[in-house]
């Protein structure tokens, strides 16, 4: 029996923008525009159609960006993890982090300098295998480590641990002190995604999830939790959420070790017989924000054209990035210079085409739930709320809103 995903249209809304826009203050013309809706329970194979049509999730809530219509664009980026090869300076992080595991501080050296410079831990670098080098489940019995480090994967939950690591990292890097275990939670615990059994060919080695769904990937530091990464574990990738860390390890660029270490899980769980899994997403390219550029920096990465959904390499994007405020891939003709004015237009006879099949709830019972078109609601008979859910079909388009019941 397939999975059931069930969600709560929201419509089209904006807020101000958080790249262009200091915390807790409002800029002219910053305004981040997206549709939404509230999942209560999604499938991870509907998610991830989702995600390649430019949606991600906060929690429960889901939104798709209108680049079209927003201050700073955002496009969804993917890293091909099988042909993806560490560049040089990625290397480099990884073989200091694992020089400081097995070494400690006083082997800590500037990476620049050209003598004292500690042995290479391996001659042959290969990020599945350096990943985990230092990691204390992959060491042979008779190694010793001056650190203990250890890397855990769980399903999304709560712990005052989790919280206190957070509320760290938002005050600190953030600048931001205002939060609380319900926006946490909020934010990074709840989750729409149902667990389902990943399918591998044979049986998986043991650090890798046994199902798709959401996760908190810790790190330990001689049994202290420096680090946490939020991904979805889907069929097609591993999605990045979030991540934070102790301020205190901030030398050794944990954010970018962690991308690198969901690279290397998506080709482990490949590598064990998932075909589908080929790639790591990380959330959304932003050009017109140059500290949100680094995302370039792995390779080879892929932009979703925001139009038509097809993946483009991102160099031959950067002509079109460079010259446009929005920019088009597969139609160029349709880039923009400056944001376009939010319009709501479609013809009856396109509404009834886009909507039909989409369904929507009747009834609720104790083992039985009736649907029926979601044109037959009382809903659609208030013009704010049909609003909404036309928004919510056009951005997950017909074939994919008729996998989603809509609840009201």
């Amino acid at each position: 029996m397939s999975t059931v995903s069930i969600a709560t249209p929201v419509g089209f809304g904006s807020s101000s923008c958080g790249y262009c826009t200091p915390p807790g203050e409002r800029v002219a013309g910053s305004s981040f525009k997206k549709a939404g809706l509230l999942a209560s329970r999604l499938s991870c194979g509907v998610y991830q159609r989702m995600i390649d049509r430019g949606w991600r999730r906060s929690g429960t809530y889901c939104y798709l960006p209108g680049p079209k219509y927003s201050c700073c664009p955002h496009y969804t980026i993917k890293l091909d993890a099988l042909a993806f090869k560490p560049s040089r300076n990625q290397r480099k992080l990884v073989n200091r982090w694992n020089r400081f595991i097995k070494l400690g501080d006083d082997m800590d050296i500037d990476q620049d300098r050209e003598t004292a410079r500690p042995p290479k831990l391996t001659s042959v670098f290969c990020l599945t295998s350096n990943i985990h080098l230092s990691e204390r489940d992959f060491l042979p019995e008779t190694e010793k480590s001056r650190h203990n480090f250890e890397v855990t994967l769980e399903h999304s939950s709560y712990t005052d641990e989790k919280y206190n690591l957070y509320v760290t990292y938002q005050t600190e890097i953030h600048h931001d002190p205002d939060n609380t275990p319900i926006d946490f939670k909020r934010f990074l615990v709840r989750t729409p995604l149902i667990h389902e059994a990943i399918p591998y060919s044979g049986i998986p080695p043991a650090h890798l999830p046994r199902q798709y769904g959401s996760y908190h990937q810790l790190y330990r530091l001689d049994g202290e939790l420096v680090a946490l990464g939020v991904i979805d574990i889907l069929p097609g990738c591993v999605s990045s959420v979030y991540f934070m860390y102790d301020p205190r390890w901030e030398k050794y660029s944990l954010g970018k070790l962690s991308a690198l270490r969901e690279a290397s899980l998506a080709k482990e769980i490949h590598d064990a017989g998932v075909s589908s899994m080929t790639a790591l997403y990380m959330g959304y390219y932003i050009h017109t924000c140059t500290k949100m550029r680094y995302k370039g920096d792995y390779s080879p990465s892929y932009l979703a054209d925001p139009e038509d959904y097809t993946w483009h390499p991102l160099e031959s994007c950067m002509p079109l990035l460079n010259r446009y405020h929005y920019a088009t891939f597969t139609h160029p003709e349709h880039s923009l210079e400056s944001p376009a004015a939010f319009e709501v237009s479609e013809s009856e006879e396109n509404t009834q085409e886009m909507m039909e099949g989409v369904k929507a709830t009747y009834s609720v019972g104790r083992k039985v739930v009736s649907l029926i078109p979601v044109t037959m609601t009382r809903q659609w008979e208030d013009a704010h709320d049909r609003e909404d859910i036309i928004c919510c079909v056009r951005a997950l388009g017909n074939d994919l809103a008729r996998e989603i019941i809509f609840h009201m």
